[in-house]
């Protein structure tokens, strides 16, 4: 039977013997309180949406009282009648995935594509720094605001390391416009961090240094690791894991195929004089193996050449040099030759010109050299300032 609730009402309803009881209102239709056999009590409202029978939950009490519960009811109501559906939204809203979920989805959908390496630098990312702090909040709910906060606190440790989280995000929130998760991406007008290019080049004198200890050097395989990186300017992944089909030493051209390379896709590199004097004296040593590489086991390639390279930067006293670096010290080369940017990239295999364009300092010499040609045919044959002041204090004397 229905009745006008008030807290007094409410206050005295006796719990049932089992299951629960609801006591509905007078004054609004649907609005009613639940008391289960534990005596807890809750407002409830029931209603009606495309001819199905809803029941939601508008709060506890004595948290809400009568009043407030009747006016939140009829507020609902409202709603209803405007074709909303309340509870239909809130298990929607249960059911919408966190941003662990989309964590999870992007790294098998998506980051899975990528290198070995990439992939495990991005879960690391996802594990240790954004998932303690976004892990449950729905993909819907994530403001720019949540971002920045993250972007913040990384950055007061690791700022270059915040701008990789950051980008990682974008591109995570991308997907979950694609996959029908939100509408807009929150990552959108995040603040880089300043980061300064490292321009690491190897020097004449250093590359003698660098030669003459791996000449020296009784880790032949792993000297062969460096040198074949300083002739391709390849990158150490592409080298440590290449394999012997992937040569033509007649045509002298290195085949790498897109699952090799970082931008999945082929690239054809032509082989200098000097690569395939070494390939070829590698090859005249070859074991059974199909990497010229080998690991410990034949069927595997070799795994690190980190601690080779720490000893022979310390025999050699190179001061902060990275592997990379080698790669760096081939470009620099080029565009110390005169070479393009276009015909650098290509070597390297950049799908995009600003990459390469760290480089393009390193022509300054070579112009400055080809200026100072030109200006050196023409000493004498036009005139300057100071050639006309000479034939003026020529012609007075």
């Amino acid at each position: 039977m229905a009745q006008k609730l008030t807290d007094r009402l409410v206050r005295s309803l006796p719990p049932p013997r089992a299951s629960n009881r609801i006591t509905y209102d007078t004054e609004v239709r649907g609005f009613g309180v639940r008391v289960t056999s534990l005596g807890a009590k809750a407002f409830v409202l029931n209603y009606r949406v495309n001819g199905r029978e809803r029941r939601l939950t508008i709060g506890s009490y004595p948290d809400w009282s009568v009043a407030a519960a009747r006016e939140q009811a009829k507020e609902l109501k409202r709603s209803v009648d405007l074709g909303d559906d309340p509870m239909g939204r809130r298990h929607e809203d249960r059911a919408a995935p966190n941003v662990g979920t989309l964590a999870k989805r992007y790294l098998a959908e998506h980051a899975v594509r990528k290198a070995a390496r990439s992939y495990r630098d991005e879960q690391s990312m996802l594990e240790k720094l954004v998932l303690p702090a976004l892990g449950s909040v729905k993909v819907h709910e994530v403001r720019h605001d949540d971002i920045d906060r993250v972007h913040r606190e990384i950055s007061a440790r690791r700022p270059i390391r915040a701008n990789r989280v950051a980008q990682m995000l974008s591109k995570m929130f991308n997907l979950a416009i694609r996959w029908g998760y939100r509408p807009d991406n929150p990552v959108k007008g995040w603040h880089r961090n300043p980061e300064d290019r490292r321009t690491r080049y190897l020097s004449h004198e250093e590359l003698q240094r660098l030669g003459t200890v791996l000449e020296a050097h009784p880790n032949k395989a792993c000297a062969n690791v460096i040198r074949l990186l300083l002739l391709t300017g390849a990158r150490r992944g592409e080298v440590m894991t290449a394999t012997w089909d992937q040569f033509d030493l007649e045509k002298a051209i290195w085949i790498k195929l897109s699952a090799h390379t970082k931008q999945k896709k082929e690239h054809r590199v032509p082989l200098s004089a000097a690569a395939l004097r070494l390939l070829r004296d590698m090859r005249s040593e070859r074991t059974t193996s199909r990497y010229l590489f080998p690991g410990e086991l034949p069927d595997r390639p070799l795994q690190e050449v980190k601690g080779f390279w720490a000893g022979v930067c310390r025999k050699a006293e190179l001061n902060d040099c990275r592997i990379h670096d080698l790669r760096h010290t081939y470009a620099s080369i080029l565009a110390s030759a005169g070479l393009s940017l276009p015909v650098i990239g290509a070597l390297l295999g950049h799908t995009q010109p600003n990459t390469t364009a760290r480089y393009s300092h390193l022509f300054e010499d070579p112009l400055r050299e080809a200026t100072d040609r030109v200006g050196t045919a023409l000493n004498g044959l036009i005139g300057t300032n100071h050639q006309a002041k000479e034939n003026l204090e020529h012609r007075e004397s």
